[in-house]
């Protein structure tokens, strides 16, 4: 079995890993039914009664209030999804917008556990070099070193032992 620890494997695997998080997160899902803009536009925004739940899950009055409004929106054709947004957001003071989780913006989730992954791989691989680096077979030389060393020692506590 061939090892993978060749510079240009690692650079290709390196490659296609950025590709596919690019693919993934830049695609385009198709034209959304008038039911699947306002599901997406109610997931994007937050709750203002809730405690962080998007108006897709809450049942509170306000979040059906808001739903209704971004149907109505949706209805009429005028607004785009941003457009539509923008709009909520400025009907409510304070920040109703939540952190998107799609797209590029998933790259902000996605990269820190990539690299800290990357890291602890990197760290094993490092400790596993150290530790076969320090399994190196001594040599004669070094058996001499120690022996002496060691006959030396005896000397110096056979002297003090009498």
């Amino acid at each position: 079995m061939k090892k993978l620890n060749s510079l240009p494997i690692w650079i290709l695997m390196l490659l296609l890993t950025v590709g596919l998080l690019a693919f993934g997160t830049l695609r385009d899902r198709g034209p959304l039914t008038q039911q699947g803009r306002i599901d997406a536009i109610s997931k994007q925004l937050a709750c203002p009664t809730c405690n962080g739940e998007s108006i897709y899950v809450s049942r509170a009055p306000a979040a059906e209030a808001i739903r209704n409004e971004i149907a109505r929106e949706v209805a009429s054709g005028q607004n785009s999804d941003d457009q539509i947004v923008a709009v909520i957001e400025n009907s409510f003071p304070g920040s109703v917008l939540l952190p998107r989780t799609d797209g590029v913006e998933s790259l902000i989730w996605i990269l820190p556990v990539v690299a800290l992954v990357g890291g602890l791989c990197v760290l094993g691989l490092v400790f596993r070099r150290w530790k076969n680096a320090s399994l190196a077979h001594a040599s004669d030389e070094d058996f001499a070193i120690v022996e002496a060393a060691f006959l030396k020692k005896n000397d110096v506590t056979d002297d003090e032992n009498v």
